[in-house]
């Protein structure tokens, strides 16, 4: 099924693969008919609030709940001991290894606080009764008595000497001991370099801030004795897996449904203590429940992402060629392991560093520590720009320090199109990639060379202007089984079913040209099945920068078992043999079973609905076209590309403003161009975001004192230049549509681009560094302590 890339997908056919074709979704987005978790209401609900601790550290002495459920119209107050009670599981914790072999620490997560409170917004108990102003106003009066306990809010902070434990059973507050790479080899390759470029490195934490807040309605239908749980998510299925683990019933028991989704980023992706009550509330009241979450609550309550405190070394040699690269440092996990938190620092970090460049040797070794704040998961990349900025910050760092060209270090040391396929020391195989042509191409789209002139308009208005590349590559999710169903409706219209799902990207028409491409039928007639767990047989969700790989290539196997299957229906129809029927999808046949050489025919959707009205065929004619297929899935991809940022400062205020953004990106084959244009514009603009504004910042007691927008700083319309966009594509090989993946790749571009061209500007000022975000504050101290 993973046979090479089929260039006979590119037509130039209105919907074909490559085509521009618009979002099927946005004319009812736009007249606001989409349908959100928030939007639904079902008879007869209740509504819930969370309460949550006010203290980061502490030991629960009780919670007295006597107020709240004696005011009318509450129905409930369910506590950590209800849901033991009714024998709901710890919320799940994956198992992992440390470097010497030994099981990490698993701590047992209670949906509901159980003992102690670890972190600001940890909840502990839920309200629920019969107004959102009630259950608020009844939450209120829910007393917790928890006597305070010493708190950590950074990873170095937890592993020093003596911190306070978050954790009995996770010694030091180490959750993982992780380490990759030859250490005698590595520590030799540095001895012997001609040079070193060492820097300490700080991935600052961020608040993901989906357009749509968490939000979510529980039911429990007691004559099929069935829970249903509407939210969203970016996979019902795994959703489902997760959720019955912890509820301790069947997965056939519970029914997970999403409709639109207001973005997520990787951080609706997993189980939350929330949809736990919720379900145990609608079972025990026997009514529908349903919670939104607050945007002040959501800075709490939603897994935030990044922060990891890195030291990034390159050896080099005395030509300037890398020798090894090295990264040691610590992970933040926050409180709890629920959100899957240790991969990015980890594997995603070994995965991504070495990206575009020859480097014979990595180490990376990091110790993920839980602190007393809010879980750390996945977000944008999750560790792939991560592992690109490392690099891109050492690759211009080594420039300055050897006075050799930063574009020529680059050239000397790029991964040449001759190398592939290339075996990076991480162990992952480049199928493709000709990365020196991009760079060159992107100085082009950036008027390199025609810098000199706009640096000295610049200087003329007072302001320092700097440049910056952010030549990466990412290493996209692993393969896994994905569903292709494919369903001939009654009305004429053909559904695609999949278990990835759209949360803002656009799935519905780069899948239907990938449908339209394979089977010729008409596009318009397309529709896209993805948030109900009762339809599927498997399915990853979305994430990764995987879902056009999975989803597109399970399409393209579900539909050559459907023209294995109308083969042997229009050879029946036609009255001739299996073996002479051909199937054509030419944009003027459209999806046609022909017998070869001759002129009959008959049409694929004429073919469907014959068999749907036809009575008392042979058994060995297949009585439908429909397909449901579990596809194997696909290797990780390689997307890559060069971003070129520049900017201006202002020396007198410390104001960095981004002017000029160019980007080279090779895809692959785009299946819509201009979705995937749209896709690398948002992660620039969360890249920007993180490099010039955005940080979670907590006090001494860990207290969240960035909680609301009024303390956290979001990037706007008017932060952006355009953001210029060029496509270099060299198809995959590994994938039969020859794509990549692109949805997290404009992070890992922009996040160098962005820092390398604001210290280009501050070198000015003879600093050679500055830590993400790069406020004005900071810009400003760090030109204030730089001179005399």
């Amino acid at each position: 099924m993973n046979a090479p890339f089929d260039p006979s997908l590119l037509t130039a056919q209105k919907f074909a693969v490559g085509q521009p074709v618009s979002r099927k979704e946005d004319p009812v987005l736009l007249r606001g008919e989409g349908r959100y978790a928030d939007d639904l209401n079902r008879p007869d609900q209740l509504f819930a609030v969370m309460v949550r601790s006010r203290l980061a550290h502490g030991i629960i002495r009780g919670i007295d709940a006597t107020a709240a459920r004696e005011l009318p119209g509450v129905r409930a107050v369910i506590l950590a001991e209800d849901l033991d009670a009714a024998g709901v599981r710890d919320m799940p914790a994956a198992a992992a290894k440390n470097r010497d072999g030994s099981p990490t620490p698993r701590p047992a997560q209670r949906p509901l606080a159980t003992g102690r409170v670890r972190y600001v917004g940890e909840p502990i108990a839920m309200v629920v009764a019969e107004t959102s102003k009630l259950a608020k106003d009844a939450a209120e009066t829910v007393f917790a008595d928890i006597d305070p306990l010493p708190a950590v809010t950074t990873a170095a902070e937890a592993a020093a000497a003596g911190a306070p434990l978050v954790h009995d059973d996770a010694p030091g507050n180490v959750c993982l001991d992780f380490h990759f790479g030859d250490i005698e080899k590595v520590t030799a390759a540095f001895a012997e370099a001609a040079h070193v470029t060492r820097l300490s490195l700080r991935n600052n934490r961020v608040v993901v801030c989906p357009m749509e807040p968490r939000s979510a309605i529980a039911e429990y239908h007691a004559e099929q004795d069935r829970l249903v749980l509407r939210l969203g998510c970016q996979g019902v299925f795994g959703q489902r897996a997760l959720l019955s683990g912890i509820m301790g019933v069947p997965v056939e028991k519970l029914h997970i449904l999403t409709g639109n989704v207001g973005g997520s980023f990787g951080m609706k992706a997993s189980a939350y203590p929330e949809y736990v009550c919720l379900l145990h509330a609608a079972h025990s009241l026997g009514r529908p429940v349903k919670w939104t979450d607050e945007r002040s609550e959501s800075f709490m309550s939603d897994s935030h992402g990044r922060d990891h405190e890195m030291v990034a070394e390159l050896a080099l040699d005395a030509s300037g060629k890398f020798l090894a690269v090295r990264v040691t440092g610590h992970g933040n996990l926050g409180a709890w392991l629920s959100n899957a938190t240790k991969i990015p620092p980890t594997m995603n970090a070994v995965k991504n560093i070495v990206g575009v460049y020859a480097t014979p040797l990595i180490q990376v070794t990091t110790k993920c520590m839980f602190t007393n704040t809010t879980p750390v998961g996945a977000y944008r990349g999750a560790g792939r720009p991560e592992g690109n900025y490392y690099m891109e910050r050492l690759v211009e760092t080594a420039a300055r320090e050897l006075r050799i060209d930063r574009l020529e270090l680059r050239r000397r040391n790029h991964i040449r199109p001759e190398q592939m396929p290339y075996k990076a020391p991480s162990g992952m195989v480049y199928d493709g990639g000709e990365f020196p042509a991009i760079m060159e191409r992107a100085l082009l789209a950036a008027d390199w060379d025609g810098y000199a002139d706009r640096q000295a308009e610049s200087r003329a208005r007072g302001r320092t202007r700097g440049r910056g590349i952010g030549h990466y590559l990412e290493v996209t999710a692993d393969a896994g089984n994905e569903m292709g169903g494919i369903r001939f409706e009654d009305d004429g219209s053909v559904t695609i079913v999949t278990g990835t799902l759209d949360y803002g990207q656009g799935h519905a028409s780069p899948f239907a040209q990938v449908l339209a491409a394979q089977l010729g039928v008409p596009f318009e007639r397309i529709k896209l099945l993805q948030g109900d767990s009762d339809q599927l047989v498997a399915g990853g969700g979305t994430g990764g920068s995987r879902s056009i790989m999975q989803s597109g290539g399970a399409i393209v196997a579900a539909s050559e078992l459907v023209i294995e299957r109308g083969r042997q229906a229009a050879a029946h129809f036609l009255e001739a043999a299996v073996a002479d029927i051909e199937f054509s999808r030419g944009e003027f046949s459209r999806g046609r079973f022909s017998i070869v050489g001759t002129d009959r025919s008959i049409g694929i959707m004429d073919l469907a609905e014959r068999l749907r009205r036809e009575v008392g065929l042979p058994d060995e004619i297949p009585r439908t076209l429909d397909i449901s297929h579990v596809f194997k899935g696909v290797p990780s991809a390689f997307p890559n590309g060069c971003h070129i940022a520049e900017i201006e400062l202002d020396p007198d205020t410390g104001v960095v403003e981004v002017v000029g953004y160019a980007t080279v990106n090779d895809f692959g084959v785009l299946v819509n161009p201009m979705l995937v244009e749209g896709q690398a514009h948002g992660g620039i603009a969360q890249g920007i975001g993180q490099a010039l504004m955005e940080r979670v910042a907590y006090d001494d007691d860990g207290q969240l004192i960035t909680g609301s927008y009024m303390d956290y700083a979001l990037p706007r319309a008017n932060d952006f230049p355009g953001l210029g966009f060029e496509s270099h594509p060299v198809p995959a090989r590994t994938n039969r549509l020859g794509v990549k993946g692109c949805g997290e790749a404009g992070c890992a571009g922009s996040l160098p681009a962005v820092m390398n061209a604001v210290v280009d500007a501050l070198a000015e000022f003879g600093i050679s560094h500055i830590d993400m975000p790069a406020t004005p504050h900071a810009v400003w101290q760090a030109i204030q302590a730089a001179r005399p």
